[in-house]
C-alpha cells in the first residue's frame, strides 16, 4: 500500500510518501502506526503521540481501529484547524 505523510508528520519522517508492506498481524490503523513507529527515529518522532494522528484510507477519514486489509492508500496527518 502507499503511505502518504502530511504537515509535521512528513517533516519528521522526511518523506512525502512511500510504498509499505506491513507484516501479517498489522491489521488496523493503530497497528500500522505502532509498526511504523519502529521503522526509525523519524517515524518514532512523528507517531510518538499517536492519539493526535489522523488517518484516511483511500481518501476517507477513519478511526484508529479501522481495518487496513483492503487499503490501497493510507494518509497520516495532524489534527486540522479551521480558518
Amino acid at each position: 500500500m502507499k503511505a502518504l505523510y502530511f504537515a509535521w508528520v512528513r517533516e519528521r519522517i522526511g518523506k512525502t510518501d512511500e510504498h509499505i508492506s506491513p507484516p501479517e498481524g498489522v491489521a488496523t490503523v493503530s497497528d500500522l502506526i505502532d509498526w511504523l513507529s519502529d521503522q526509525g527515529e523519524g517515524y518514532a518522532a512523528a507517531f510518538e503521540n499517536k492519539k493526535t494522528i489522523r488517518a484516511a484510507i483511500d481518501h476517507a477519514h477513519v478511526k484508529h481501529d479501522a481495518s487496513i486489509a483492503t487499503a490501497r492508500e493510507i494518509a497520516f496527518f495532524p489534527p486540522m484547524t479551521g480558518g
